[in-house]
């Protein structure tokens, strides 16, 4: 299991978008995931996370040492108000997130199929013609799409409660729909698989065998060179090396 995170998670380092939005607040885009919990450890500065989820809408202040997660469906915006806000996430279900578990929350036109939805979500390639320039600028043309939507969907759970949610789900799940083969995978390979190992070795501890120990081993993650444009910020992520920790 050393080539799997504990857990079938995913870590990343996200330094959230001081970018100032339509409403005067700066943050990313808004965004729900269709099938995996997400957390926030907060590293440094402070903020808000704005969600949209079963009790309607909600601010949670964010400062050092807040741990906060959020389960599918929720709706959230990260806030930077201190312009250095910046946060651990860590991800259920490694592999869904990378591959369209997210869905952000732009206006209805851009909603009614996949190929609409990638047009507005698309960033260009880091080796496109104007490089991080460009890649910059594009990110904040989404995020600016993502909270007009978001904006109108905030008013109306405000004004209507948590039935105004229904419609944007709906989308959201239509337009995941086609991915859930490939997401299967990525769960018999990681959660399902991690779980099987457990009750595993929990049948061995009931027989008071302890084989499966002499497999111990520890595994460096290694951290990637560059930064991303992600939706809520600029995201510094972490790979698993096959590098094993020699003892000394």
């Amino acid at each position: 299991m050393c080539n799997s995170f504990p857990g079938a998670t995913a870590v990343s380092e996200v330094s959230i978008y001081s970018w100032v939005g339509a409403d005067g607040a700066a943050g990313g885009s808004p965004h729900l995931h269709a099938a995996s919990t997400e957390a926030y450890v907060v590293q440094q500065g402070s903020g808000r996370l704005e969600t949209l989820d079963s009790r309607g809408f909600t601010s949670t202040p964010l400062e050092p040492g807040t741990v906060v997660w959020f389960t599918p469906g929720t709706v959230h915006r990260a806030i930077n108000d201190s312009g250095d806000l910046r946060v651990l996430v860590v991800m259920q279900n490694a592999g869904l997130p990378e591959n369209g578990d997210a869905v952000m929350t732009f206006p209805p036109e851009h909603l009614v199929d996949v190929e609409a939805y990638s047009r507005a979500a698309s960033l260009p390639s880091r080796d496109a013609d104007g490089g991080d320039a460009a890649a910059e600028a594009a990110a904040r043309r989404r995020r600016d799409l993502a909270l007009a939507g978001y904006l109108k969907l905030k008013a109306a759970v405000e004004e209507s409660g948590v039935s105004a949610l229904a419609e944007f789900h709906a989308s959201a799940a239509r337009l995941v729909s086609g991915r859930t083969e490939a997401w299967r995978g990525y769960l018999a390979g990681g959660a399902e698989r991690q779980a099987d190992v457990t009750a595993r070795q929990l049948e061995s501890l009931e027989s008071m065998e302890s084989f499966y120990m002499q497999d111990s081993r520890t595994t460096m993650g290694e951290r990637k060179t560059r930064r991303i444009y992600g939706m809520c910020g600029r995201i510094q992520a972490w790979e698993l090396s096959e590098t094993v920790v020699a003892g000394r």
